[in-house]
This record gives structure tokens, sequence and C-alpha cells, in this order.
């Protein structure tokens, strides 16, 4: 690309990106830790987020065929990853303040009714590379409200910039064993996005460890 179309469009640069970007790359190397544990010397001076998988349980059968086993919410972000709402937590702030925060600015969740609480915390992974504590939480509401927070989504502060669409995580698996599930699992997921929705998949007992392995394994046809 000429330096003049760079200029135009912003593409190839980051801007007031930069200071931030690296944490939405992939890694390999995040650590399960305790939650007791946060207060070791190590994770002191460390960054923190907060992402939640907004869910609803179900016996709906897509097409009439496959099990959805549940509604799971997860977004496109405005850099073209897969992750969950949520993000990072600011300077002073807490982390369920600063999670509910972003679920009202990327999806236009009503915390007051439906705020995420500590009895939804999972698992929190530590990224030693990057001092980065990413706390993951599971709120778990009826699937009449989860549809009005997929329709009230395009209307969030942060809809068509950080976000870029509410979409359903497909969790069947098809007849040529690839598509669906494992298919999706082949997208490019921010930080461990990926990792945090299997996690809660086995924690919730939404998903079985056969299930998930067989779909990790599986390969294009």
């Amino acid at each position: 690309m000429h330096d003049f179309d760079m200029a135009n469009t912003g593409d190839r640069s980051w801007g007031h990106l930069a200071d931030t970007e690296h944490f939405g790359r992939a890694c390999t190397n995040y650590i399960v830790i305790a939650k007791e544990d946060l207060d070791q010397p190590q994770y002191c001076g460390s960054t923190h987020a907060g992402h939640c998988m907004i869910y609803s349980r179900t016996n709906e059968r897509i097409f009439g065929i496959y099990s959805a086993r549940a509604v799971i919410l997860m977004q496109m972000r405005f850099d073209g990853l897969i992750g969950f709402p949520g993000g990072l937590i600011d300077e002073g702030e807490d982390v369920l303040p600063g999670l509910n925060r972003e679920l009202v600015e990327e999806m236009n969740v009503d915390v007051v009714k439906y705020p995420v609480k500590e009895e939804n915390y999972v698992v929190t992974h530590w990224c030693p590379s990057k001092k980065l504590l990413l706390h993951f939480y599971a709120l778990e509401l009826p699937i009449d409200v989860l549809k009005v927070i997929e329709e009230e989504a395009v209307k969030a502060h942060d809809f068509g910039t950080e976000t870029l669409g509410t979409f359903r995580v497909p969790l069947y698996t098809m007849g040529d064993d690839y598509r669906g599930f494992p298919a999706f699992l082949a997208n490019c997921f921010a930080g461990n996005a990926r990792d945090q929705l299997l996690y809660t998949l086995r924690h919730l007992s939404i998903m079985n460890n056969e299930e998930i392995d067989k779909a990790l394994k599986a390969n294009p046809v």
C-alpha cells in the first residue's frame, strides 16, 4: 500500500491503540491461577481484564437435528478476532464494576437487572509475558432475557467501533465430523478467549471432555 493510501485509510497503523493492542494478541503461555493467590507478589502491578460468557441452557434442536445445548453469546471485535464481551479494567477500578461497565458499553446490558456478581466467577488466567490477569465470569440468564440482550446489543455505545456484532456459538458437530463446533474453533480468537470458552463449557458441564476432545482433533473435510 502506498503512503498516500495509508494516510487516507489508516491501514497498517495503530494510532492511539498502540498502547493496548498487544493485550488482544494470541498467546500460548496463559496459566490458570487460584483466586486466593492473586495477592502474591508476582501479580502485583499487573493489568487486569474481565470478560463474561452470557448464556442460556436450552433443549432447542437446530434444524430439528442438532442439540443446541446452550445459547452462548460471543462477538466479533474491531480487530477481526472473536472474543467475549468485557475488556481492560481501569486503574483504581475493581474487576466486577469494570466488567459490568464494559457490558453496558459493548452490549447495552441492563446491569441493574442483570449484573455480573461474584457468584458468577469461573476462572482467572495469568499471562506472564504480558503481565496480564484475565478474570472470567459466566452469567446464566433465561432465554427470553438473552434474546432481548441480543436485540439491544446494536444500540450499545461501542457497537460499530469496539464490537462489530454479537453471535451464537454452534455447540454441535455435523455429519462430516467438522462443520459446526470444530469448524468454529478454527477461527481466530482474541487473547485466550478460545481457552476460556472450552474451560467454561467443561466447568458448567455444557459439553463433556470427550465431545470437546473430538472437536479439537477434527480435521477439515
